[in-house]
């Protein structure tokens, strides 16, 4: 039983992209997941913990990356967790399971932030705020009764998502100088850091000249699609955290959100705030970035369907604009499909791993100077034919055990253009059967 939406860049970059987890699944997560369950019936509650715990251990190259780190006693087990910026610490006994994070100091407390710790009590389900002579701390405190593996996920994925954006909101929004507890957190290098300052400022300079461009009537629509299309863009390739990221969601949030809202007003506001990134220093910049290990997807899984209708809408409106001679908007449209999809849909593995290949092509230049592995060369308008076609047959080839009738499809593409690569991929997107054996 896959809980978790896990992804793992191409075997030539390392780097991770996007909100997705970045790395694989243990091989015996169904296995481990049923043993925690046939333990829970046999009342061994602590085995049942362990083979839980054991089946959420995420890898890198087959090698752990030592998201949930587990030390058993006699009668009790002591785990610690790892969600970006929350370190959750706890253990298990046969009667229960406690677990908590050390959210911010006491003596960093304001009256608005009070406010928003009670208010925010109000939307768990699970767990709740709480606080010692130190720390504000969010908790969870679960009976053994009845318990079954499916009974502590939810709980846990609720305290680990809400406590990881809450570290950052706080940080963001209340004038807090550092995270507090952080010390399992990674700087980025310095010259990673410059590349996505870069290619910000590059991709931020093409929207404003390609909007410019476009035509002074009915181009709403276009410019929303280059709007957005950054928003995502940013998200995915550059993966900012703290107060951009909480800006950046929040924007996005406003924009599909506000259903009465006129479509030029959402643009103003997106560009408002595009304005203002621009205006970043690189030190400002610099500040929004850590390297950290994730346990759980913040995206509900969905079915592969909702993805299938998505292209074939938003194909829809490629072809109205390339009948209507709009053809310059017809690029961005394609990278939206894929950007939109990774940011809100929860798709499988597999999926994502395919979408990530197609990102890698049309952002190569990103890729490269990332010295990753980019599939286009820019300036000779090549496709690296043979090692798509060859990505896309390892990627198949890996979940090929779960879905039976996935098919490899590389050589089903059009490599004559860009555009006709990208509409030859998504029309294979489309066709592909994810039933499960």
């Amino acid at each position: 039983m896959n809980w978790l939406n896990f992804f793992r860049p191409t075997s030539h970059c390392l780097k991770s992209f996007g909100r997705g987890i970045n790395a694989d699944i243990v091989k015996d997560e169904e296995i481990l997941f049923n043993k925690a369950y046939e333990a829970f019936v046999e009342k061994k509650v602590l085995d049942a913990y362990e083979y839980f715990f054991n089946s959420l251990i995420n890898y890198t190259n087959d090698i752990s990356n030592q998201n949930i780190i587990l030390s058993r006693e006699k009668e009790i087990l002591k785990f610690t967790i790892f969600q970006g910026s929350a370190r959750i610490s706890g253990f298990c006994t046969k009667d229960k399971l406690y677990a908590e994070v050390i959210m911010i100091s006491t003596q960093h407390t304001n009256v608005a932030l009070k406010r928003y710790i009670l208010e925010r009590n109000y939307h768990f389900t699970y767990i709740n705020y709480c606080s010692d002579t130190h720390s504000i701390k969010l908790k969870l405190n679960l009976d053994n009764i009845m318990m079954t593996p499916q009974k502590i996920f939810y709980p846990l994925r609720e305290l680990s998502l809400n406590a990881d954006f809450d570290k950052e909101h706080m940080l963001s929004e209340f004038e807090q100088y550092e995270l507090e507890d952080a010390k399992h957190l990674k700087k980025v290098s310095d010259e990673e850091l410059k590349v996505k300052y870069k290619f910000l400022h590059k991709w931020i300079d093409e929207l404003e000249e390609n909007i410019s461009l476009l035509p002074s009537d009915d181009s709403i629509g276009m410019q929303s699609f280059l709007y957005l299309n950054l928003f995502f863009q940013i998200d995915y390739l550059i993966v900012p955290k703290c107060k951009i990221y909480q800006q950046l969601t929040k924007q996005l949030q406003d924009y599909f959100a506000e259903v009465d809202m006129l479509p030029e007003v959402k643009n103003a506001q997106l560009a408002k705030y595009i304005a203002e990134l621009k205006e970043l220093s690189f030190d400002e910049f610099c500040s929004n970035f850590y390297e950290a290990q994730y346990t759980f997807s913040q995206i509900e899984k969905s079915p592969y369907e909702e993805f299938v209708t998505f292209i074939e809408d938003s194909l829809t409106k490629i072809r109205w604009y390339k009948n209507n001679r709009h053809p310059q908007i017809i690029p961005t449209i394609y990278s939206y499909i894929a950007l939109y999809a990774l940011y809100n849909y929860g798709l499988n593995p597999a999926a994502r791993k395919l979408l990530h290949i197609y990102i890698t092509v049309i952002y190569a230049d990103f890729f490269n100077a990332l010295e990753c592995f980019g599939m286009y060369e820019t300036q000779k308008d090549k496709f690296l034919k043979n090692d798509i076609i060859s990505q896309i047959k390892e990627t198949v080839a890996q979940y090929n055990k779960q879905y039976k009738l996935l098919k490899p499809f590389g050589d089903t593409l059009d490599f004559s253009s860009l555009n006709d690569f990208s509409n030859s991929y998504f029309t294979a997107l489309k066709n592909l059967n994810f039933h499960e054996a």
